[in-house]
């Protein structure tokens, strides 16, 4: 894949779309403007996942079957950060480390850090530890 530009949002997701569609209890990841991402080599060899009943849809290797990214109710390319963390074999760069916990409301698990956390999006009102 080929990313261009930097990405829109940086984030550790706790919905439950995300839980569900990515199978993980935290979702850490990057998204992007869509016209940012390409796939330059073996796009014929990505399979395509609509969800049933939400506007998500998750785009993965049919031979091995990682998913590279998915595009959210937003359209917005969402790229999971091991795969950045991997190509960089030394951990997630800087640049793409999260700044926001998004549905926090939503965890299955606490998590102890700094970082601001979302009830919901962004622009909502954060967790505030009584």
């Amino acid at each position: 894949m080929r990313i261009a530009g930097a990405p829109a949002a940086r984030a550790n997701c706790h919905c439950n779309a995300c839980r569900d569609f990515y199978g993980t209890p935290v979702l850490s990841a990057t998204a992007w403007d869509p016209a940012n991402v390409t796939v330059e080599h073996g796009a014929g060899e990505l399979i395509a996942f609509q969800h049933p009943t939400r506007q998500l849809k998750r785009h993965f290797c049919r031979h091995c079957g990682e998913t590279l990214f998915g595009n959210n109710r937003l359209g917005m390319a969402v790229i999971p950060n091991s795969l950045f963390a991997r190509a960089a074999q030394n951990g997630l760069p800087d640049a793409l480390a999260p700044t926001m916990h998004l549905f926090y409301r939503h965890r299955v698990v606490d998590v102890a850090d700094a970082l601001p956390k979302y009830l919901d999006g962004w622009d909502g009102p954060t967790y505030e530890v009584a």
